[in-house]
C-alpha cells in the first residue's frame, strides 16, 4: 500500500452509486458482508489448503473499527471459517461474526463461541448412502466428499473431466437430498447437500435486521451468493442503501449472473482486499 492511498472503484449503477456514498456518509450504520472461498480467500483445490489473502485481513482490520457490523458469511462450518480466515485475536475484528452453513451457526469474535440448533437429521442419513449414490454413478477418480458437519459437499474439481462429472452427478445428488428432507447447493465444481431454510440471503437479511443497519455491502463470487444479491436489492426496496460487489476470479455459471448484477466487479480476492483497503483509507477508525 505504501504512503500512497488505494483507489475507491465507481460503481456502475445508480443504486450502487447510492450504496457507496451512503457507506461513506453513515459508516456507523453501515455492515460490510463478505462470502469467504473466492471472495476473501482464493478457490483451492483442496478446501482444507484455502487461505484468506494475505492483505484481506488487515485491510478487514483496518476498516472495522469504522462500521456498524463485518461479517463473513459461509458455507463452511463458522470455526472452519475462522481457522481458515485466520480472524480470531486480530485487533481491529473484535466485533467480527461469522454466520457459517449459510447462516445456521454463529461464531463471535467477542467470545470466540459458536451457537447453532441441532444438526438436520437428513444430513446423516445423506451421509450414510452418499458413498454407494457416487459407485452406481460411475463418477469415478477424482470426485471426493468433504463432511462439513451440517450438510456433505460433493467435489468434482479434481476428476479427469470435472465439468461432465458435475453435470453426471447434479440428477443423482438432487434426488438423493429431496429423499431426506435436503436441497442441492451448487458451486464452483460443487454440489453441497444441506437442509432448506438456510442460506446466505436470509443470514444476511437477519444480521442487517439485528444491527438495525442502514447500509449494507455485499461481496460473494458464486451462486450461493445470489440468495445475498436478492436480499440486498429486497433491502433497498425498503430504504436501505446497499451496494454489490462481484469477485470474479474465474468464469462460470454463478460468477457471470454475479458480474452482471453486481456494482461493482473487482478481480478475485486481490481485489476485494484492494476495494476493502480504500474503504479504510476513506474512513478513518474514528468514523462512525
Amino acid at each position: 500500500m505504501g504512503s500512497h492511498p488505494n483507489t475507491l472503484p465507481t460503481p456502475v449503477t445508480a443504486a450502487g452509486r447510492a450504496g457507496l456514498a451512503a457507506l461513506l456518509q453513515r459508516p456507523g450504520e453501515s455492515v460490510v458482508a463478505l462470502d469467504f472461498d473466492g471472495t476473501l480467500a482464493p478457490i483451492v483445490a483442496d478446501p482444507e489448503r484455502a487461505r484468506a489473502h494475505p492483505r484481506a485481513v488487515p485491510a478487514l482490520a483496518r476498516l472495522a473499527p469504522a462500521l456498524g457490523s463485518v461479517a463473513v458469511i459461509t458455507g463452511r462450518p463458522a470455526e472452519a471459517a475462522v481457522r481458515h480466515g485466520g480472524f480470531a485475536g486480530v485487533s481491529g475484528l473484535d466485533h467480527l461474526v461469522v454466520l457459517g452453513h449459510y447462516g445456521a451457526e454463529r461464531w463471535e469474535a467477542a467470545d470466540g463461541t459458536v451457537s447453532a440448533p441441532p444438526p438436520h437429521p437428513g444430513v446423516a442419513a445423506v451421509r450414510e448412502e452418499l458413498p454407494g449414490v457416487l459407485e452406481r454413478t460411475g463418477a469415478g477418480d477424482g470426485t471426493w466428499v468433504e463432511d462439513k458437519g451440517r450438510s456433505v459437499a460433493v467435489h468434482t474439481r479434481r476428476a479427469a473431466a470435472p465439468q461432465a462429472v458435475f453435470e453426471l452427478l447434479r440428477e443423482p445428488l438432487r434426488e438423493l437430498a429431496e429423499r431426506h428432507g435436503l436441497l442441492v447447493e451448487p458451486g464452483r465444481m460443487v454440489l453441497e447437500l444441506r437442509p432448506p431454510g438456510v442460506d446466505k440471503g436470509l443470514a444476511l437479511t437477519g444480521h442487517v435486521r439485528d444491527t438495525g443497519a442502514g447500509v449494507v455491502l455485499y461481496a460473494g463470487d458464486d451462486l450461493g451468493d445470489l440468495a445475498a444479491y436478492d436480499a440486498v436489492e429486497q433491502l433497498r426496496s425498503e430504504g436501505v442503501a446497499g451496494l454489490l460487489v462481484c469477485s470474479a476470479a474465474a468464469s462460470g455459471e454463478g460468477a457471470e449472473e454475479l458480474a452482471r448484477r453486481a456494482d461493482v466487479v473487482v478481480d478475485g480476492p486481490a481485489g476485494v482486499a484492494g476495494l476493502l483497503a480504500a474503504l479504510a483509507d476513506a474512513l478513518p477508525p474514528s468514523a462512525g
